[in-house]
């Protein structure tokens, strides 16, 4: 298989972000996918799904002018157990609304500050959810081997 690294120099603040909160969620055994599409419109920085089907969105913020021009995050409640925001340690906290959970990050790690409430996603969109997941893993690593599908080999 080809080399999958990737350059953290070529790499933005959110993208640097959302590595460290994947690398420290795989030492709670969630697995996770940045810029996951849960459905049209809506594209999620980090989706976890944790080991009992548990699934976390996390959205990853690298400046106060980052999280004041995105509006749309509490459209993601309804795609998720929990929700939280990722930030880096200089992150002026105060600005992130309550009742939603805590991550402070940089490119390496992260530690989670505090979690939000816990709001239980239907089994029928846990399901689909899950399988899109599924689905979206497979097809970014089938990408990674065979970029141009149906070419000549």
């Amino acid at each position: 298989m080809s080399d999958l690294t990737v350059n953290p120099a070529q790499l933005m603040p959110g993208q640097l972000l959302a590595r460290g909160v994947c690398r420290h969620l795989r030492q709670h055994d969630f697995m996770s996918m940045e810029e996951f599409v849960p459905e049209r419109g809506k594209r999620v920085d980090v989706m976890a799904i944790g080991p009992k089907g548990e699934i976390w969105v996390i959205e990853c913020k690298s400046s106060r002018a980052d999280f004041t021009s995105d509006s749309k995050w509490d459209g993601y409640l309804e795609w998720c157990d929990r929700y939280f925001w990722a930030v880096d340690q200089d992150f002026p906290t105060d600005l992130l609304p309550d009742g939603t959970g805590l991550i402070i990050a940089d490119s390496y790690d992260a530690e989670i500050l505090r979690f939000g409430p816990e709001t239980k996603l239907a089994a029928a969109r846990r399901k689909v959810l899950i399988q899109k997941f599924a689905r979206t893993a497979a097809l970014r690593l089938q990408a990674y081997r065979d970029p141009k599908p149906g070419s000549a080999l």
